[in-house]
């Protein structure tokens, strides 16, 4: 049975220009990694599978960057889908979870690029973009002093002009927004504000395209927790956790290559894409508050809001015109800034499209935050093709609270590392702490039976912990109706002196404590005949609850079947 998925942490870096930072991808991958987990605020051993995209680099790049956050054996796939490669990466991820094969999935991108337009690395096979070439020659002809991507798009952007009456001023007022919002994003490579006048003015591409309205290259990481429901309750997560409520990928059709540049860069697989989303989802684009699109050129910006359904085919320009796709319109689309001034890092982009969203529906933007952002929408395009479309709200809006961290990760993009690498590293607190948890349940519950049975007090010394940190617990079912609580609490009967791990291996029954007890690495003083009561001691939670294990599962508790 198909289960639902959940966003549970998110992180990337600050999106620069090639060579202009001494770092190479698994530095970049670490970064956008740890931020995540940090987010999540769980353990990188509780991830259990991992989908790692980037386009530049050899086979097994993922494996190599993911190694830089653990070595726990988990599998990890190598995603490359062209400039849909991170959103590819999530969606893997999310089928993961969905299909019950794996409870917490790491989806991972990055990207270390060169400098200046993309070009060709293998000149003696077939290009897989040659069928797209091959039908805008045959409409448009083929320039071979500019670049391919922005004679593409470019000429999607004629095609637009000649058949519906939009105009170069159009584009150009879609790169002002962009830019204008990417000053108050910190992860932006340009956080420049451009007039109209400045995007129109520099330097031309590619009719109509100017330099202030093509993305530029750039260097980054990001990544994204997806969970299940159940791993989301377990470690209660619920007041950040954002579930995709549709995603669909659509490839080219024969429409791609019968001559219109608009389907031939990927608006009918777009179009194709985001039907089914809404379908999967019961919403439409009349829902959506807050937008993430691929506009890696300005005009596929102004054709994917008709591809999207935003507009009717022919009307993109007229949403540009009236305002509705900025602060104060109907939508909110790039807040980030989007490609052409965010940046472009290929492998990363569609994560970090991701990070954007899930921070606008928590509410943590800040002056870039979208009123009242209560579904999201994603969309991220890979020439030859692919399109995905990703649809987000908060999964439990009723647990929603506002952003309460030391450092807010939406509006700090360099801050958190310091954290990042101890929460990786460590536990976010001592693993037994859900077991007394659960007994302090079962002994409120049931006190007075259990101190009539056991008449004695416990005390457990339990080490290494978080950082070789050590914790007391006591547990009095000797005096009144019991307690449990934290610390020592006057004399002990017994006392139990064990490691956080293995306390938690022995009551899950994964231990043998007379194995423990033979090797030092479980200590016991004090009444003995109590000692042997403490598969009772260890059974006291509230109806229903069960041990939690390291995993967080339920476990059995049989501490004491054998004699110690």
């Amino acid at each position: 049975m198909a289960t639902k998925v959940f966003v549970i942490g998110v992180g990337m870096t600050k999106f620069e220009k090639p060579g202009s930072k001494d770092w190479d991808y698994p530095q970049m991958a670490k970064e956008a990694a740890e931020k995540s987990l940090v987010d999540a605020n769980i353990r990188y051993d509780q991830v259990q599978q991992a989908a790692v995209g980037y386009c530049y680099g050899d086979s097994t790049c993922g494996q190599r960057a993911i190694y830089e956050v653990g070595l726990t054996g988990i599998p990890v796939y190598n995603v490359n889908n062209n400039c849909s490669t991170g959103s590819t990466a999530l969606m893997m991820g999310r089928q993961l979870v969905k299909g019950n094969l794996a409870e917490c999935v790491m989806c991972l991108g990055f990207e270390k690029m060169e400098k200046g337009s993309l070009g060709v690395k293998y000149q003696d096979r077939t290009n897989p973009l040659d069928q797209h070439v091959m039908a805008m020659m045959g409409s448009r002809g083929f320039n071979p002093k500019v670049p391919g991507a922005p004679q593409m798009f470019g000429n999607a952007g004629r095609e637009h002009m000649e058949k519906y009456g939009s105009q170069p001023v159009h584009f150009a007022k879609i790169a002002e927004k962009n830019h204008r919002h990417s000053a108050l994003n910190p992860y932006s490579q340009f956080r420049d504000i451009y007039s109209l006048d400045q995007i129109s003015a520099s330097k031309t591409v590619y009719e109509p395209l100017t330099k202030l309205q093509c993305c530029p290259t750039s260097d980054g990481a990001a990544a994204v927790i997806l969970a299940s429901e159940a791993f989301v309750r377990r470690h209660g997560l619920e007041s950040q956790a954002v579930e995709i409520i549709g995603q669909s990928m659509a490839t080219d059709r024969k429409s791609s290559f019968e001559g219109s540049c608009i389907k031939m860069v990927g608006a009918d697989m777009t179009t194709a894409a985001a039907q089914d989303v809404y379908r999967q989802s019961g919403l439409g684009p009349q829902d959506v508050q807050v937008i993430e699109l691929h506009d890696c050129f300005s005009a596929n910006e102004l054709i994917t809001y008709e591809a999207l359904g935003l507009c009717k085919t022919g009307e993109g320009h007229k949403l540009v015109d009236r305002g509705d796709v900025t602060f104060n319109g109907k939508w909110v689309v790039n807040p980030s800034g989007g490609l052409i001034s965010k940046g472009h890092p290929l492998g990363a982009t569609g994560l970090a499209q991701c990070c954007e969203l899930n921070w606008q529906l928590r509410g943590m933007c800040g002056e870039r935050q979208v009123p009242n952002a209560r579904v999201a929408l994603q969309h991220n395009l890979g020439l030859g093709g692919a399109a995905v479309v990703t649809m987000y709200r908060h999964g439990f809006p009723q647990a929603r609270k506002p952003f309460t961290g030391r450092v807010n990760p939406a509006l700090v993009a360099d801050s958190l590392m310091p954290q990042a690498a101890a929460a990786a590293a460590e536990p976010a607190g001592f693993q037994s702490d859900t077991l007394f948890a659960q007994i302090k349940e079962g002994v409120a519950a049931d006190g007075a039976n259990l101190v009539k049975n056991i008449k004695g007090v416990y005390q457990f010394n339990i080490t290494h912990g978080p950082n070789g940190a050590t914790k007391e617990w006591t547990i009095d079912l000797k005096n009144g109706s019991g307690s449990v609580s934290n610390g020592k609490a006057g004399k002990a009967d017994c006392t139990i002196t064990v490691s956080d791990a293995n306390f938690m291996a022995l009551a899950s029954g994964k231990a043998n404590p007379q194995q423990l007890f033979m090797s030092g690495k479980i200590k016991l003083a004090g009444n003995m005949a109590l000692a042997m009561k403490l598969d009772t001691v260890l059974k006291a939670k509230a109806p229903g609850a069960g041990a939690a294990g390291a995993s967080g599962e339920g476990v059995p508790t049989h501490f004491m079947q054998a004699r110690l």
